[in-house]
């Protein structure tokens, strides 16, 4: 729901991840190895909201985090390139915009062991724990080619120690723009922003660019009252 008009906007970043969603050949795979390995129940699977013949599941990290897996038709004939589609570890590159690899968070040590014992008393290999100062991790693949980790941390990163001046060179960083960037300043303007004129040099969703740019004049309660999807698929006795 939008805020009032007049009123500004509180939430200045992200609080976390409320859902990861991964393009499956097979979504029957993808859960049983994020239900059984990893320990995720499942939690939802429909329908896709306004997608024909695409599936859609959610399984628990957490009641605020969940992990999701979308099954649109022929993505199995899809051919997986290493080095594009997927980079196959954490070391290899793939395409730029794609996800190199993902980590899941733990919260102690013990807990990471735990989570490389389940994983491997699946049959799934698994490297590590390695020690990287900030975490620690462990190294496995998950179905279609996924790079996969799991991590813990003693403490939040400290920016003093782990932002390399020389690397922030090699990025490309100067020194003021390090600085607005380990300190982005807070939205203080009104609510709602008007949708701002297209731009070529913007990101833009892969839309036909008719279509797109039609979308983009419709206001945006209409676009919530026209496309929501608020009721599930099974009526829960009250």
């Amino acid at each position: 729901m939008s805020p009032p008009a007049g009123e500004i906007t509180m939430a200045q970043h992200p609080t976390g991840i409320h859902h990861l969603a991964f393009m499956a050949g097979d979504i029957k795979k993808h859960i049983a190895f994020f239900s059984e390995v990893m320990g995720c129940p499942l939690v939802a699977l429909f329908d896709m909201h306004g997608v024909p013949g695409g599936l859609h599941a959610f399984l628990r990290m957490n009641d605020h985090s969940y992990f999701s897996i979308v099954q649109l038709p022929d993505v199995d004939k899809i051919p997986i390139e290493l080095g594009k589609t997927h980079a196959g570890n954490g070391a290899l590159p793939s395409a730029p915009g794609t996800l190199q690899h993902l980590a899941f968070g733990v919260d102690t040590d013990a807990d990471l062991i735990a989570m490389r014992d389940r994983i491997r008393s699946h049959g799934v290999n698994v490297i590590g724990p390695i020690d990287h100062g900030m975490c620690r991790s462990i190294y496995f693949a998950g179905p279609d080619q996924m790079t996969l980790e799991v991590a813990t941390s003693h403490e939040a990163i400290d920016p003093a120690a782990w932002i390399d001046p020389s690397v922030l060179a090699k990025a490309g960083i100067n020194a003021e723009e390090a600085e607005r960037f380990k300190a982005p300043a807070a939205y203080a303007g009104a609510s709602p922003v008007a949708q701002p004129a297209y731009a070529e040099d913007k990101p833009h969703m892969a839309y036909p660019k008719e279509t797109y740019l039609r979308m983009l004049t419709v206001p945006d309660e209409v676009i919530t009252a026209s496309a929501s999807y608020v009721d599930p698929p099974v009526k829960v006795p009250a």
